[in-house]
């Protein structure tokens, strides 16, 4: 007779076989027996019960995001599906491969209306690159196998959803297999020389050139820093590059648009070329101007093309490609344009350093930063939530290169903090891990705090509390209306970190800043999370989106009110600097 297996622990055994470790989720009795499975492989994997589905999709997005291994997440049918479904569109917006699994009653009871049943199908449907139902216990792995390989191959989250009889019969040993050790990437062929000089004839014909990199170059930081040095071309990244060149690099504008810096949404007024390499930012449309020369390299070509008219589109690496360049090219000579921006972000970080190094009067979000910079190590992992804190975060965080920075990029969920910091604990342990957030994402998911008690994740969690969306705040200001709708309540939430199990620090003047995250560190590094609440003051970042600094657009008086609102007394405009090299 065949050897058997039960199909429940065949179907974790095709997660193991593709590096899964650890899968997030909440028992329910629609899937019963995938947690009855779990019991029987937790040597292998480990199950992490989460307090709420939306933490565990958004963690199993985040895993993906940091390890590049197969994040999943489960929910029971009814709510714990629906829960699942903002985990989906975060990877589906960022282009991110994640397997949700999905509770459904018994096929017996199915499509008779019986409690918390639902379609699941189509309801999964838009966000995943694969969504199915499981029909016989034999084919269980094998949709799971074909649901991770479909999650890699596009991109995207795939949903399979399991009634709850076909997770618990034995089917045969032999009978199933996996994929994961013939998976393999498209590696795409090299460019020709024709497309690369083409590029480096744009290239050498524009008098202000930029390179403008996204998460396609996380491998390549060393030749974009190269190709902005020997072709003399500042360096602006997207928000979610800001990992991959080092803070001080001399010439790294920061990113633009709104989550951004001050030189690289003035370099982007100024230039006349792009090149457009690892990246499908969607602020392009209205960032870049029409008018100037554009290229782009890109390992997809869905997006060659998509963000702007475009003369020359290479499909290709980008490391290679920036190889093959800066092998063809020539050296530059020194470029006036590009000295000027060096100096625009020297003063660009002397102003920043001075907001961090404040001593005096109200606390605001500045000298947290400075603390997060100063003990940060080497390799810690910052998991930044949306809002503010993302525009500080991007701004102030003295990455080096080796430290990966998470958030939710393109569909930009609140609430995503918490659970990347969960994902980078556990698939990074032993490694310092940040979450930073603001207390109206922080509201939205404080109950899993438990979590990382509960698991023993020794994560510093800054809460920035305003009592106020302020990033909404900010948008309401900008369209003339009067504030309404984004006030918060205020919360004191090192009680209720205290209440979960973990210490609370709260600090509401500057001089206390310190002490607080050197007790914080002390506790993170005896292997226990931490939490410090920031009550600051709702000052608003400076918007360098709307700035008011150039004489030749702005009055006298309109630069010193700015100057004056944003502490902005030694900052330059890049048209300074761009006159001082005698750059027209």
């Amino acid at each position: 007779m065949a050897e058997m297996i039960n199909s429940g622990v065949a179907a974790l055994k095709t997660l193991e076989s593709w590096g899964v470790d650890h899968i997030y989720g909440i028992p329910g009795g629609t899937i019963n027996n995938l947690m009855y499975a779990l019991h029987q492989e937790k040597d292998k994997i480990t199950y992490v019960h989460v307090r709420h589905e939306e933490v565990g999709a958004l963690a199993a997005v985040a895993d993906s995001k940091l390890t590049g291994h197969i994040g999943v997440a489960f929910g029971s049918a009814g709510p714990g599906a629906t829960h699942l479904f903002q985990g989906g569109y975060d990877a589906m917006a960022d282009k991110v491969p994640a397997l949700f699994i999905v509770g459904q009653n018994p096929q017996a009871l199915m499509n008779q209306d019986f409690f918390q049943e639902f379609d699941e199908d189509p309801w999964f449907d838009n966000p995943g690159v694969y969504a199915r139902t499981v029909t016989t216990a034999e084919s269980l792995p094998h949709v799971l196998d074909e649901a991770i390989r479909r999650a890699f191959a596009q991109h995207g989250p795939a949903f399979v959803t399991i009634p709850n009889d076909l997770a618990n019969k034995p089917i045969p040993a032999d009978g199933y297999y996996s994929a994961a050790a013939n998976f393999a990437k498209p590696v795409l062929a090299a460019p020709d020389d024709s497309q690369i000089n083409a590029l480096l004839k744009l290239l050498g014909e524009a008098k202000k050139p930029l390179i403008y990199v996204g998460q396609g170059t996380i491998g390549a930081p060393n030749e974009v820093m190269q190709f902005a040095k020997k072709f003399q071309v500042p360096v602006i990244t997207t928000a979610l590059g800001k990992q991959i060149i080092p803070y001080d690099f001399e010439a790294l504008l920061g990113s633009a648009g709104r989550v951004a810096s001050k030189p690289a949404n003035e370099a982007l007024q100024e230039t006349d070329f792009i090149l457009f390499v690892g990246s499908n930012y969607p602020f392009a449309e209205t960032m870049f101007k029409p008018g100037i020369k554009f290229a782009q390299i890109d390992a997809n070509p869905q997006v060659l093309g998509k963000r702007h008219k475009t003369d020359v589109a290479i499909l290709g690496d980008a490391k290679q490609v920036l190889q093959r360049l800066l092998t063809l090219g020539t050296t530059a000579d020194p470029s006036h344009w590009y000295m000027a921006n060096v100096e625009n972000v020297a003063n660009w970080h002397d102003y920043n350093d001075d907001m961090m190094a404040g001593t005096e009067g109200k606390l605001r979000f500045e000298p947290a930063f400075r603390e997060i910079n100063r003990i940060a190590t080497e390799d810690a992992v910052f998991s930044i939530d949306v809002g503010d804190v993302t525009q500080n975060a991007v701004r102030l965080l003295k990455v080096n290169g080796k430290q990966p920075w998470i958030t939710s990029g393109l569909f930009a969920t609140m609430g995503v903090g918490l659970p990347g910091a969960i994902a980078a604990a556990l698939s990074y342990p032993g490694r310092q891990v940040f979450n930073l957030t603001g207390d109206g994402a922080a509201a939205m998911v404080m109950q899993d705090l438990a979590t990382e008690v509960t698991y023993g994740l020794p994560i510093i969690n800054v809460v920035f509390s305003n009592e106020a969306l302020g990033y909404i705040e900010d948008e309401q200001e900008d369209d003339g209306q009067e504030w309404f709708g984004i006030s918060l309540p205020p919360t004191d939430f090192a009680k209720v970190a205290e209440a979960q199990g973990l210490t609370g620090i709260s600090v509401s003047r500057i001089e206390e800043v310190k002490l607080a995250f050197d007790r914080a560190l002390e506790i993170s590094q005896s292997g226990k999370p931490v939490l410090i609440d920031v009550k600051m003051s709702n000052e608003r970042p400076i918007p360098v989106e709307k700035l008011e600094l150039d004489p030749d657009k702005f009055n006298g008086q309109e630069i010193a009110d700015f100057k004056t609102r944003y502490y902005a007394d030694k900052l330059v405009p890049l048209s300074a600097f761009l006159e001082k090299h005698g750059v027209n």
